[in-house]
């Protein structure tokens, strides 16, 4: 259960729509769903999703939990970069599914290394994320942190939280982008057009992103860019670079998809993730290759 005690700059929000920013990763569709069934209560008392929240109101909300679907190991092979006894590190394949959803039951990263971890995962993400620490898009690739155990858990979340974990990614987009680097400094919040959908938003979330050019490629018109985020919000990487006027090459959410060579989901991986022994404390620099179809686009556009 999570509690939100309302600001005074914030009153006369519809609590759908405040609890939407609270919680960026639910839809007001969802929220009105929870007020129905009473897993929304302001000061102890059931509500209407048109009520105007108020200075000092305690809301109260019960996420549902999707407890229909059952975790089961699956042997799918994940590249393993790194592992010892309180961790794994993977380099999660593009298409896959962090973990189990509606729609995903199965064939996700979590029940790949439910298999090859066994027993031995934290449960702080609960029945259906057991040892996931943070996540990456479906269609995006890369590297990806898993902890053993709470302790270890807790440890890598405190980091990514404190910003002391360096992600670095991979992405090529549509455009020749003349700043040999750049930081966006834009607020990430749920589009107020499409509640599936980020965008950038004013009273979103505060979102940073870098950039720098690793090389252009006039002659197909597009950008291989390394980018790095100091903050993780949904779909960030993705909603910077499209409000920007570059946006990743396949994306079919944030771009219209459409590319010369048939490339399915945004071209973006994880490439590297630099943080410090949950153990040791020692600083540690792990690099995922790239996919197989993103070196082959490497290729062609370095032949021609």
């Amino acid at each position: 259960m999570e509690i939100f005690i309302v600001k005074k700059e914030e009153e006369n929000n519809r609590i759908d729509s405040y609890l939407t920013k609270k919680k960026e990763e639910l839809s007001r569709v969802a929220v009105q769903r929870l007020i129905e069934k009473e897993k929304i209560l302001v000061n102890g008392k059931k509500t209407k999703a048109s009520y105007k929240v108020q200075e000092n109101d305690e809301i109260t909300m019960e996420e549902e939990v999707p407890k229909e679907i059952e975790l089961k190991a699956q042997d799918i092979p994940v590249e393993i970069i790194y592992e010892n006894e309180d961790m794994i590190v993977v380099n999660k394949p593009k298409g896959m599914v962090v973990h189990p959803a509606n729609g995903n039951p199965d064939g996700t990263l979590v029940n790949a290394i439910m298999a090859i971890c066994k027993d031995s995962l934290s449960g702080i993400g609960g029945e259906i994320r057991p040892g996931i620490v943070h996540r990456i898009d479906k269609d995006t690739s890369g590297i990806l942190m898993v902890a053993k155990n709470d302790k270890t858990h807790i440890k890598l979340s405190e980091q990514i939280k404190n910003h002391e974990v360096k992600k670095t990614y991979i992405a090529m987009v549509r455009g020749i982008v003349k700043e040999n680097e750049a930081t966006i400094n834009m607020p990430i919040g749920r589009s107020t057009k499409d509640r599936k959908k980020m965008a950038v938003n004013k009273n979103g979330k505060e979102a940073i992103t870098h950039f720098r050019v690793i090389e252009r490629f006039p002659k197909h018109n597009c950008t291989l860019l390394e980018v790095k985020i100091e903050t993780g919000r949904t779909h960030q990487i993705r909603v910077h670079l499209s409000q920007i006027g570059y946006p990743i090459i396949g994306d079919g959410v944030y771009s219209n998809g459409k590319n010369e060579w048939g490339i399915q989901g945004q071209c973006l991986h994880a490439k590297s993730l630099q943080f410090k022994s949950p153990t040791t404390g020692e600083e540690i620099c792990l690099e995922a290759k790239l996919p197989e179809y993103f070196q082959k686009l490497m290729e062609q556009l370095s032949k021609d």
